[in-house]
């Protein structure tokens, strides 16, 4: 093969003060070695250098406009068993609960991170291992190496779930991985994933990914960028505990997790949707939460993950009030209903 040099591309670091972010972007040039790589998910080669932004990932299409992270769950019927699941999900009261934010919280930025690369971006070693915080699931994973530079930010700074995530503009690409450290000049990860954005294809019937439920983490979390546009086109993540959770999963979800629930009346299963009541008056909140409030009602939360009750996903950004993302809090579990299901796998 021939060498050519290519440009490592930007990805951006949150640098905390007193009680702000502020986002600086880090151009780091790098010259490597590039040669062809025909799988699948290999970027386009190219020497132009490329400036990228966290807000270019919002001009590209996250999977077509019927997968089920596009449509709209607002005329759709309520299952059967919503009202049994709500009462269950609705013991000891939760509320909604914004999972991100800004400042630090625990000396983190508060949130799941990202970074956007360019086709250009040289791919980085991925490999999969237990460690004493979860165990190793590179058989249910897609190997490496993936287009991730080796500063983006890891969720937590490495303490907890540790997402990383890339998503790739130029190749309509998504990059992520699950309990994920920087070791020996590569990744290591517990499990990872890799999706094509332009496509419909789920991932292999049983498998994980970055995120429990087999999904896909990224179009599920919301970022300060959709509120400027006034519109979150997608359905939230969210997390319940493991004691309320079924071992079933529903499409488009793959994969099952070892949770308490073994009722069969009141199944409560990776990949499910629950809509916010059209009854439910938002016109009181901020411009900021009806946004997200909004897309509650027409997009739905979808069951990603096991964690706190009712906690939603989304990106740490400077621009957050986290005082106001606290007035969620005013939406209880008993103010959902569940969207119908289809079959438990």
């Amino acid at each position: 093969m021939t060498e050519r040099a290519c440009i490592l591309l930007t990805t951006v670091a949150l640098i905390s003060i007193p009680m702000r972010r502020t986002c600086l972007l880090l151009l780091l040039p790098v010259f490597v070695a590039c040669k062809k790589n025909t799988t699948p998910l290999s970027p386009v080669t190219s020497t132009a250098p490329c400036q990228v932004t966290l807000a270019d990932a919002e001009n590209i299409s996250i999977f077509p406009a019927d997968n089920p992270w596009n449509t709209t769950v607002s005329a759709s019927p309520v299952d059967d068993r919503s009202d049994a699941i709500i009462g269950l999900l609705a013991q000891g009261t939760p509320s909604v609960k914004a999972d991100f934010g800004s400042g630090l919280w625990n000396n983190a930025p508060i949130g799941i991170p990202y970074t956007v690369v360019c086709g250009s971006q040289s791919k980085i070693p991925v490999t999969y291992r237990a460690n004493q915080y979860d165990g190793n699931y590179g058989d249910e994973s897609d190997p490496g190496p993936f287009p991730i530079p080796l500063n983006t930010p890891i969720e937590g700074n490495g303490v907890g779930d540790s997402h990383v995530i890339a998503v790739d503009i130029d190749n309509k690409r998504l990059y992520e991985l699950y309990n994920a450290s920087v070791s020996s000049g590569g990744w290591a990860a517990s499990s990872g994933a890799a999706f094509d954005l332009s496509s419909n294809v789920l991932r292999p019937d049983g498998w994980t990914s970055a995120d429990a439920a087999g999904l896909p983490v990224f179009p599920g979390l919301v970022r300060y960028e959709e509120i400027l546009k006034g519109l979150i086109g997608h359905p939230i993540r969210f997390t319940l505990s493991a004691s309320k959770v079924s071992r079933n999963y529903i499409d488009p979800a793959r994969h099952k997790v070892n949770g308490g629930n073994v009722s069969t009346t009141v199944p409560v299963p990776m990949g499910m949707r629950m809509r916010l009541k059209s009854s439910v008056d938002i016109s009181g909140y901020s411009a900021t939460n009806q946004v997200i409030l909004a897309a509650m009602k027409k997009y739905e939360l979808i069951l990603a993950d096991i964690g706190s009750d009712m906690y939603i996903s989304g990106t740490p950004d400077s621009r957050w009030n986290n005082d106001d993302l606290q007035l969620l809090g005013k939406i209880k579990a008993a103010d959902f209903e569940v969207i119908r299901m289809g079959t438990l796998h």
